[in-house]
């Protein structure tokens, strides 16, 4: 988010760039200068907002999500109904708030559920890791030094098979 000069001026322009109609906002406009038949100035917006780019939920995630605010909402009116009987002396106040309490864990299970879904789709399906990481670097190196060593092993198991095969060269 920035002003429309700031973003115009680090597109690498040394002046604003304006076009024909467009008028300055710390210049007056006088008498003749208006925008077509309409004497008022053209003011362009002072920022433009610029949204935040957001990576959609997994899907697993958002229906635990889903599951966990419905849960909490049923939560919250159990236990006002739960209080409001409790102040008008109703035999329902007694049942209410015992299941106000069970909804109250079972509302903390959904939002742990949440948490753990959460943690789960990224371990399954990994993690953004950026090319300099260092287990990454072990990984290849490793992975090179395995190719390597798989491939001395061929060459000696070839050159073994070939001993001896009308070689005039040992005795």
């Amino acid at each position: 988010m920035g002003t429309a000069e700031q973003r115009e001026g680090s597109q690498g322009s040394a002046a604003v760039r304006r076009g024909p109609d467009v008028l300055d906002r710390d210049i007056p406009v006088s008498a003749g200068e208006g925008a077509g038949s309409d004497e008022r100035a053209y003011y362009r917006p002072l920022w433009v907002e610029d949204p935040a780019p957001r990576r959609r939920m997994p899907d697993p995630v958002r229906t635990a999500a889903v599951r966990a605010v419905l849960v909490v909402s049923v939560t919250l009116i159990q236990a006002v109904v739960a209080f409001l009987c409790t102040l008008a002396g109703s035999w329902l106040a007694f049942p209410m708030v015992i299941s106000s309490v069970v909804s109250v864990v079972v509302a903390t299970w959904a939002a742990l559920d949440v948490w753990v879904t959460r943690q789960v789709w990224n371990q399954r399906h990994g993690v953004v890791s950026t090319p300099s990481s260092t287990a990454r670097s072990l990984r290849r190196e490793r992975r090179t030094a395995r190719r390597l060593a798989r491939s001395a092993e061929r060459a000696q198991a070839r050159i073994r098979r070939r001993a001896g095969a009308g070689q005039l060269s040992h005795p």
